[in-house]
């Protein structure tokens, strides 16, 4: 494969004996050589004849190559070579810099004319898909030819805040609650998606859709029934992959649902909503369902979806809970954060404030999604927290000797990159931990007109992105103004676009 020849060649430049790209790339060790080795047998004796070598973007959703089986476990060794533009799209599949002009990828290197990244995956993460005959999985992340890690892999950037909160002496625990909606497609509903005369840029037309439950009934075992079918495969696809699904829920809009996932290490818990996301649109359209993650479908009278998440601190050697506290801080009420959370919680807490308008933009990263912040709708609008209150931004959800004592984010969209999402929240949560931030008291009040408010729109919220120093510092300069770009090419599309509605049924409800 040309992965192959290029780290041969780049070897004997360099003089050195390389036995292949992972080992180049520092990766090959005695752990990961075991993972391959394992990974190899199963793929010889279980008769699989594809892998799929599977990779995140930008937008959080997985791209990659199809492989037959047979040089799959090579090319866990020596890479798989993928355009490197796919790093720079937008959401419409455009690429946001003009990689072929002279200068036009300036400040990019190793991106200029489109030139490769290689994929190189991890071979512990191999599994069967449930729904594809006889077709494996693998879980990539980009790297640059010469062994050098891609910058701006959204994986890559959650590993390096998970590397500066151990470095402080924490770990991350997550858990998922995840809305979305599920539609039945009608006989003959992708007619326009698949007729070559509907075919445009973005595409596909949204598919001609009913529902499968009728919505306003919250919690419905009739509804639940009715839904039963799609559920099933949701479930069954989601345990079959190994995810901790805690339950399936019917929320209270039409067609919308609910999973619920137990809490894992942060960065599995981002690898298990990308994979969820894509595995259920995936199983569900087989059996003719249109599962999509849009925060608002195109639609009348429907709800948003959100995506919660529960966060919180532990001791790295104990795994003991560090948000939890034995007895409240004394001189302390319910309305203060030290009633309830640790003094490094608190501090946790009100980083999370602190930035709250700077992670809008990765927690609701599309413009659909700023929608959702209306009031009383179970939706934030303001930058405030309160125990157990779900109107407010922030959740805190516990008591004292509680081992469960945690912070949920209501901000997050369910269409948000997972690692830029949890990353934000690090990042955010490092900068109350070092500067001992205080949180003000819980509100009572989450709609009251004198907080301060989120960003209305994605325009807005980028802003306020670039003019954080800190979030700038931590993600990187570099990073912040390549997904300022690539956003604002979305924002511009939908300026000019004459039909916004059909815009967004087709850069949204027809992809996400």
């Amino acid at each position: 494969m040309a992965c192959s020849i290029h780290a041969a060649r780049l070897a004997r430049c360099t003089g050195r004996v390389m036995t292949s790209f992972a080992q180049l790339c520092g990766l090959h060790d005695g752990t990961r050589q075991a993972a391959w080795t394992q990974t190899a047998q199963r793929l010889d004796a279980s008769g699989m004849e594809l892998v799929r070598f599977a990779w995140c973007d930008l937008h959080g959703m997985l791209r990659g190559k199809t492989l037959v089986a047979a040089r799959a476990a090579q090319a866990m060794r020596d890479g798989v070579g993928m355009v490197s533009t796919l790093l720079l799209k937008d959401s419409a599949d455009r690429t946001a810099y003009p990689v072929f002009e002279p200068d036009g990828a300036a400040g990019l290197p190793g991106f200029e004319c489109g030139a490769n990244v290689l994929l190189l995956a991890d071979p512990a993460s191999f599994q069967p898909l449930p729904w594809a005959d006889k077709t494996g999985w693998v879980q990539c992340q980009s790297w640059f030819p010469d062994g050098q890690p891609v910058p701006f892999d959204t994986r890559r950037l959650l590993q390096t805040a998970l590397k500066q909160l151990a470095d402080a002496g924490y770990g991350m625990k997550c858990g998922l609650e995840v809305e979305f909606h599920i539609y039945k497609i009608k006989p003959d509903g992708l007619r326009h998606a698949l007729d070559p005369q509907h075919a445009s840029w973005p595409g596909p037309a949204a598919p001609d859709v009913s529902l499968i439950h009728p919505g306003y009934h919250l919690l419905s075992e009739q509804w639940m029934d009715m839904a039963e079918e799609p559920m099933r495969i949701v479930q069954r696809t989601a345990q079959a992959l190994g995810l901790p699904l805690l339950s399936l829920e019917i929320e209270l809009g039409p067609s919308q649902v609910e999973a619920v996932f137990d809490a894992t290490d942060a960065l599995r818990a981002a690898d298990n909503m990308v994979l969820f996301r894509s595995a259920a649109k995936q199983a569900l359209r087989r059996a003719g369902y249109h599962a999509t993650f849009m925060c608002r479908p195109p639609f009348a009278h429907i709800m948003s979806s959100g995506w919660h998440l529960h966060q919180s601190l532990v001791d790295l050697k104990t795994g003991v809970n560090l948000f939890a506290r034995n007895t409240p801080a004394p001189g302390t009420t319910l309305l203060d954060a030290r009633h309830t959370l640790s003094t490094a919680g608190e501090h946790y807490l009100a980083g999370l404030l602190a930035h709250a308008r700077s992670m809008a933009a990765f927690c609701t990263p599309t413009l659909n999604g700023y929608e959702r912040f209306r009031p009383h709708a179970l939706a934030p609008q303001s930058v405030l927290w309160g125990r157990d209150n779900r109107g407010a931004m922030l959740r805190v959800i516990g008591q004292c000797n509680d081992a469960a004592t945690r912070i949920e984010n209501r901000i997050g969209e369910p269409a948000a990159n997972p690692y830029l999402y949890i990353a934000s929240q690090i990042h955010a949560g490092l900068d109350g931990l070092r500067r001992q931030l205080r949180a003000p008291p819980a509100t009572d009040a989450p709609y009251a007109a004198t907080a301060e408010k989120l960003p209305t729109r994605l325009p807005e919220a980028l802003q306020v992105l670039r003019d954080d120093a800190v979030f700038c510092g931590a993600f990187g300069s570099d990073f912040i103004r390549i997904f300022d770009r690539i956003k604002q090419a979305e924002i511009t599309r939908y300026a000019e676009a004459e039909d916004k509605a059909e815009w967004q049924r087709r850069e949204y409800f027809g992809r996400i």
